[in-house]
């Protein structure tokens, strides 16, 4: 017996809509995009256009459509709490995207309106859920790199003033590489490694203005008003010790996007930004790097999945992946490296989460 698609509403028409709409349209079978809405009608209506069956539509007529199951929640930062709220208090399950809200006690307040309304959270990246993290997972769990000792983890670029049409909220309270790329990193960190439960970290604005160079505002000026180079150090509950640094104050750099170093072995995990590989391993006593199979996941572009994992999840009463315990301990861990760059002290998280679940094989096959 088949089981029944769940409805989904997009709101938000931006600049990352374009592949949740391709995937959700197209690639996940176990949902359907009903609606979208975006504060710009003229941009949802394009979206609607793009995507034959998709009604552009007002937010409160899609939170009202009680066909709706599933609000995913594109839009800005600031946008990501009253947006999700909005879904939770529509009695609608909210995937957003990252980070789950600006602040920990938004966090905190979505979390516990969602338990009393009994419907889920979820929370960019779902990148984690691809073939590339994926298969580091199952390499850690197997014991291919004995018992792990630490990792370290590197976001360097010069911002997205050059390329991206509407760079500014980067620069403002909500952005910045650490709550942008950040999530990226630390959630991939978290899914190999577990929980984090004490953080120390230094922060600076190297650059306090800002030129876009787009060709949508090129020439227009960017005061920054948030760190745009942290490093932290990271205390996992496990025993193994982190360090990430995320920069927009970097022109060039060498360094590994992440490593995981074992008593047996190192493992250098592919981008947490993609969903792909390569995965290499180098274990001890060997001259070169080898280079593993992906398995279990997807490789290509699959944002849209962690919202398809809690449709999935909806419909069989197990945890989705890509939740919210998980997304507010990312966010915890964020705002803790600033406190103690702030401080000049080490912080003991109040946060954790369940590991999530490793992929099965053959889940992420394009459809459910």
């Amino acid at each position: 017996m088949a089981m029944r698609i769940v409805q989904v509403g997009i709101v938000g028409c931006g600049n990352i809509s374009g592949i949740y709409f391709e995937n959700l349209c197209k690639i996940f079978t176990n949902v359907s995009v009903k609606s979208c809405a975006d504060l710009d009608v003229e941009r949802a209506k394009a979206k609607a256009k793009e995507f034959p069956g998709v009604q552009a539509v007002s937010v409160k007529e899609m939170m009202a459509d009680p066909e709706i199951e599933i609000i995913v929640n594109l839009t800005t930062p600031q946008g990501h709490y009253p947006v999700s709220m909005a879904a939770i208090k529509a009695g609608k399950h909210v995937h957003s995207e990252k980070p789950l809200t600006l602040t920990r006690k938004e966090g905190l307040k979505l979390l516990e309106a969602a338990t009393n309304a009994n419907v889920r959270v979820g929370n960019a990246p779902d990148t984690f859920l691809g073939a590339g993290i994926q298969t580091c997972l199952r390499l850690i769990c197997e014991g291919a790199i004995g018992t792990p000792i630490g990792a370290q983890a590197f976001m360097l670029c010069h911002g997205h003033e050059s390329w991206h049409p509407d760079p500014e909220f980067y620069y403002k309270v909500g952005g910045g590489p650490m709550f942008d790329m950040g999530p990226y990193y630390l959630t991939a960190l978290i899914s190999l490694l577990g929980p984090i439960r004490r953080v120390t970290g230094s922060t600076r604005i190297s650059f306090p203005q800002r030129i876009i160079t787009s060709e949508k505002k090129y020439g227009q000026k960017v005061d920054v008003e948030v760190p745009t180079h942290v490093t932290g150090v990271l205390d996992f509950a496990s025993g193994a010790i982190g360090t990430i640094t995320t920069s927009f104050d970097v022109w060039n750099s060498n360094a590994p996007c992440i490593e995981v170093f074992g008593s047996e072995a190192t493992l250098a995990v592919p981008d947490p930004n993609c969903f792909g590989g390569p995965v290499r391993l180098r274990p001890k006593g060997e001259s070169a790097w080898r280079e593993i199979p992906l398995c279990c996941g997807y490789e290509k572009n699959g944002r849209g999945i962690g919202p398809s994992d809690m449709a999935d999840a909806i419909l069989t009463n197990r945890p989705h992946r890509a939740n919210g315990e998980l997304a507010y301990h990312v966010l915890d861990t964020m705002h803790a490296i600033h406190d103690a760059s702030r401080t000049g002290r080490h912080v003991n998280l109040k946060s954790t989460c369940t590991q999530p679940s490793a992929m099965p094989d053959g889940l992420f096959t394009g459809s459910w």
